[in-house]
């Protein structure tokens, strides 16, 4: 989440007489993440959301990312809610920019999640997981291998600045998983989050409350999710510019995960391509934003180096009991 455009008290007035939300008793923006801009919004019935859509996100795919999380909340998952208007309406648009308002998810996102958080985490993926299997619609991964050579294109130098001779490992990792071909895999398929770092889950102490920011959500393998956040949730700062695989974390995930969904055969002898593949798409939007974050923006970028390591690291790894499977 982050502040890219700003809500003036005019705007806001105007936009909140298109629901019936009572009077407003608190509006500020939540400086965190990379996306979206996104304010905290108090008034006299309860805690909300609202999303100003940015950047990366195609105002065509709203309904789908809309019409996913009205499915999860109908199964009874925990996720933001959208709010419709007084017209039945909840896409809308304020300051120029398409708007959503969400109900407000109660829990924290884990700084640095342990072992039990891993596994309630993993069993909380697979529930979703589960609960989108009859969801209707379906949208392309529009970060998935075929954008990779487009987002890598005249990007070399700025690998190379943040660690000599990284372009050639990152190319690399460009050929071998285009060699292997994920994509093309026939392992299952379905909704998937796609970006389930700790900040898009709440707890509640140690127990799993839900999964917020699903604008990356798309079909692709259900064990992509699982790759992502073994890269998210399983790595730890090693110290003097290294990271390292914390073992127990990334068993306790994928235990959480078959607790509720076991993988198939075909999904644990791919695991290892798809983390790597993981690692590659967030090390690569993660270098775009770091030379192209807004000077003015309320928002920190994410350093790419971390997942140049954790490449580091996938390229040594075989089968999926490297990871903990």
């Amino acid at each position: 989440m982050a502040v890219y455009t700003q809500v003036s008290d005019e705007a806001l007035e105007a936009f909140l007489k298109e629901y019936d939300l009572g009077t407003p008793l608190s509006f500020k923006g939540i400086a965190e993440g990379v996306e979206n801009s996104n304010y905290y919004l108090e008034t006299s019935t309860g805690r909300f959301i609202l999303t100003l859509f940015e950047k990366r996100v195609n105002a065509a795919d709203l309904p789908y990312f809309i019409g996913l999380k009205q499915h999860l909340a109908a199964k009874g998952f925990p996720c933001p809610e959208p709010i419709h208007g007084r017209d039945g309406a909840s896409l809308r648009t304020l300051e120029g920019r398409p708007a959503v308002i969400v109900s407000f998810l109660e829990g924290l996102s884990p700084r640095k999640p342990n072992v039990t958080q891993c596994r309630e985490l993993g069993a909380g993926m697979a529930r979703m997981h589960l609960a989108l299997a009859d969801f209707a619609m379906t949208r392309e991964n529009s970060l998935g291998p075929a954008s990779w050579p487009r987002l890598w294109a005249g990007h070399e130098a700025d690998a190379d600045a943040l660690q000599p001779g990284l372009s050639a490992l990152i190319a690399e990792d460009l050929a071998a998983i285009a060699a292997a071909k994920p994509q093309s895999f026939a392992i299952p398929r379905g909704t998937v989050h796609a970006d389930l770092f700790p900040d898009n889950a709440f707890f509640l102490g140690d127990s799993f409350s839900g999964v917020i920011d699903f604008y990356f959500a798309c079909t692709d393998a259900l064990a992509y999710d699982l790759a992502v956040c073994l890269n998210s949730w399983a790595f730890e700062d090693g110290g003097r510019d290294s990271i390292d695989y914390n073992f127990s974390k990334g068993a306790a995930l994928i235990a959480g995960y078959e607790s509720v969904r076991p993988l198939e055969p075909t999904e644990r002898e791919a695991l290892p391509i798809l983390c790597r593949g993981a690692a590659v798409r967030f090390f690569l939007t993660r270098l775009i934003d770091w030379s192209s974050t807004p000077a003015g923006a309320l928002v920190k970028p994410k350093n790419p180096l971390e997942y140049a390591n954790r490449l580091a690291f996938h390229r040594k790894v075989e089968t999926a009991e490297g990871y903990g499977a």
